[in-house]
């Protein structure tokens, strides 16, 4: 999935739509996560996942070292989300994928770190309302959330 792709639909997940509202927060997730994601998958989370694709996302995400399996599990559980540190997120997002993200953006590195700390553990949270993964893909997923 491209990386506009996927930041549109991560800006529609965390309630922005495509106009407006988070939709630059999930542009800017979309952007980080699409290269990190892309860069230890060689390109397709999808196919990471077998025949769950979201699944595949998700150990990509701890895989990518941006999260602890724990922080993952507490974010898809049904319980407290564990927070994510923008110290995390700049150690595992390269500095080119950070600086192009907030010159895209026009924030900071600091701010775009800031950002994704906050909106992920929303967005895994959200993708995620049983406290499971389900087993669609990210479109799918879009559709049944009418996005």
């Amino acid at each position: 999935m491209a990386g506009n792709d996927l930041g549109s639909l991560l800006g529609g997940l965390l309630g922005g739509g495509g106009q407006g509202g988070s939709s630059g927060t999930g542009k800017i997730l979309g952007q980080v996560l699409g290269s990190v994601l892309g860069g230890k998958s060689g390109g397709s989370a999808a196919a990471a996942g077998g025949s769950n694709p979201l699944g595949g996302l998700m150990d990509l995400i701890t895989k990518s070292g941006l999260v602890s399996q724990e922080q993952l599990d507490s974010w898809v559980g049904t319980g407290s989300n564990q927070p994510l540190d923008a110290d995390q997120v700049k150690q595992a997002v390269p500095d080119e994928t950070l600086d192009r993200a907030a010159a895209d953006a026009g924030l900071s590195r600091d701010q775009v770190a800031d950002q994704v700390a906050q909106e992920l553990p929303q967005l895994v949270d959200r993708i995620t309302p049983d406290g499971q993964v389900p087993a669609v893909s990210l479109e799918e997923l879009a559709k049944q959330q009418k996005l």
